[in-house]
C-alpha cells in the first residue's frame, strides 16, 4: 500500500492555505481527476485518475472542517485516524453536482466549466520547503504532564550573505525565459474529449521563475545555507508511541518561498513498573500470604506519585483494583485513564522449620473455598493482563 501523502501536498497548497484557497485546490484537483472526464482513457489513465481523485477528496475531506484540520496541523495523520474515509461503493458522483455544492450553484450545468480552456492553470506556485523528521524519547511522567523538548537539527535557511536571493546584486537575477517568470510550464493534449492541459515545475528555473546569471560565492546561488540550530518543542500531554506532531515552519527554508514543517515522532521510554494501553495504566504488586489473609497497606508506583492501596484482608492472588484517574490523559482533552493494579499473592519455595509448623498447624483449620463471586471477579479482571 502507498504512503499517503500530506494533505497540503495532495492539493499543491502552503500550511497557511485559507478555506477559499483550500476550495479552489479541490475544484482544480475535480476538474483535472473526476472519472467523468477520463472515460474515453486507457485502464490505466481511468485508475490514476480515479486514485487521484480520491486522494484529493479525502484531503479536502480533512482540511474543509476547522477541527479536523486543528488535529491534522498538530498531529499528522494519527489526529485524524478514520475520520476522512468516504464510501465510494456508490460510485463518485457527478462532477456537476460536487462543483455546484462547493460554490453554492454558481457555476451552472457541467459543460459550463469549458474542458478546453486553461481555467486550472495558474500562476506561479509558491514554493514550500522541505519536511524535517525527528525522534524525541519521553517518559510516562513527561507524557502525562506534557513539557517542552529541545531538539538539535540541520536546517537550510536564506543565505546572509545574499538576504536568500541567490546573488548579491538584484541586476544578476532574472527572470527564466522558458517560463517567463511563472515557474510553471504548460503541457497540452488534444483528444476527442476535448484539450486537456496539464502543468508541470519548470526545469530550468526549479519553479521559482527568476534564473541567477552570477551566483552568490556563500549559497552558490541556491539562496540557502545549512545550518544547525536547536528549538525548543512544546510536547501536549496524552501522547502516545508512534504519534507524529507538526510543527508548522520549522522544517527546510525554500527560496523565494515558505518553510516546510518539522515532524517530531514521539518514542516513549519503557516504564520500570508500569505497562500503558491508550490512556490506562497498568502494573502487579506481590504480597505475602500473611498479608493477604490479615489485609495490609502497599505503595503502588503513580505518575504523580506514591499512592498507599489498602489491600482488604482475605484478598485472593489475581484480584485487580482500579485507581480511578491515575492514568494518563487524553490527547484530544476528553477525560484521563485510570491505573489497574493486579494484587499477586507470593508462594515462598522454601520454609524455615518455625514457618513449616505454623503453616502445618493453619493447613487443617483454614480450607480453601473460593466463592463463585469471587471466580466470575478474576475472569473478568484477569483480562486486563
Amino acid at each position: 500500500m502507498a504512503e499517503k501523502r500530506d494533505y497540503y501536498e495532495v492539493l499543491g497548497l502552503g500550511k497557511n492555505a485559507s478555506a477559499d484557497d483550500i476550495k479552489g485546490a479541490y475544484r482544480k484537483a475535480a476538474l483535472k481527476w473526476h472519472p467523468d472526464r477520463w472515460v474515453n482513457g486507457s485502464d490505466a489513465e481511468k485508475k490514476t485518475a480515479e486514485e487521484k481523485f480520491k486522494e484529493a477528496s479525502e484531503a479536502y475531506s480533512v482540511l474543509s472542517d476547522p477541527d479536523r484540520k486543528a488535529k491534522y496541523d498538530q498531529f499528522g495523520f494519527a489526529g485524524v485516524d478514520g475520520a476522512a474515509g468516504q464510501d465510494w461503493s456508490q460510485g463518485f458522483g457527478s462532477l456537476n453536482d460536487i462543483l455546484n455544492n462547493l460554490f453554492g450553484g454558481a457555476f451552472g450545468s457541467f459543460g459550463g466549466f469549458g474542458f478546453g480552456g486553461s481555467g486550472f492553470g495558474g500562476g506561479q506556485r509558491t514554493q514550500r520547503g522541505r519536511d524535517i523528521r525527528t525522534k524525541v524519547r519521553l517518559t510516562l511522567e513527561e507524557i502525562a504532564s506534557g513539557c517542552s523538548k529541545e531538539v538539535s537539527l540541520e536546517r537550510n535557511r536564506p543565505c546572509p550573505e545574499c538576504s536568500g536571493k541567490g546573488a548579491k546584486n538584484s541586476s544578476d537575477i532574472k527572470t527564466c525565459p522558458t517560463c517567463k517568470g511563472s515557474g510553471q510550464v504548460q503541457h497540452v493534449t488534444n483528444s476527442l474529449f476535448g484539450r486537456t492541459i496539464t502543468m508541470a515545475q519548470c526545469p530550468q528555473c526549479g519553479g521559482s521563475g527568476k534564473v541567477v546569471t552570477n551566483p552568490c560565492p556563500k549559497c552558490k546561488g541556491s539562496g540557502l545555507v545549512r545550518i544547525k540550530e536547536t528549538i525548543r518543542v512544546q510536547i501536549p500531554a496524552g501522547v502516545e508511541n508512534g504519534m507524529q506532531l507538526n510543527v508548522r515552519g520549522e522544517g527546510h527554508s525554500a527560496r523565494d518561498g515558505v518553510n516546510g514543517d518539522l515532524l517530531v515522532v514521539i518514542e516513549e521510554v519503557p516504564h520500570a513498573e508500569l505497562k500503558r494501553e491508550a490512556e490506562n495504566l497498568f502494573c502487579t504488586k506481590t504480597i505475602s500470604i500473611a498479608d493477604a489473609a490479615l489485609g495490609c497497606e502497599v505503595a503502588i508506583p503513580c505518575l504523580d506519585g506514591p499512592y498507599t492501596l489498602k489491600v482488604e484482608a482475605g484478598t485472593q492472588s489475581g484480584t485487580v483494583q482500579k485507581l480511578r484517574g491515575k492514568g494518563l490523559p487524553s490527547v484530544n482533552g476528553y477525560g484521563r485513564g485510570d491505573l489497574y493494579v493486579k494484587i499477586l499473592v507470593w508462594i515462598p519455595r522454601r520454609l524455615s522449620r518455625q514457618e513449616r509448623e505454623a503453616l502445618e498447624a493453619m493447613r487443617d483449620s483454614v480450607k480453601p473455598d473460593p466463592t463463585r463471586e469471587d471466580r466470575a471477579l478474576f475472569e473478568k479482571e484477569s483480562k486486563y493482563f
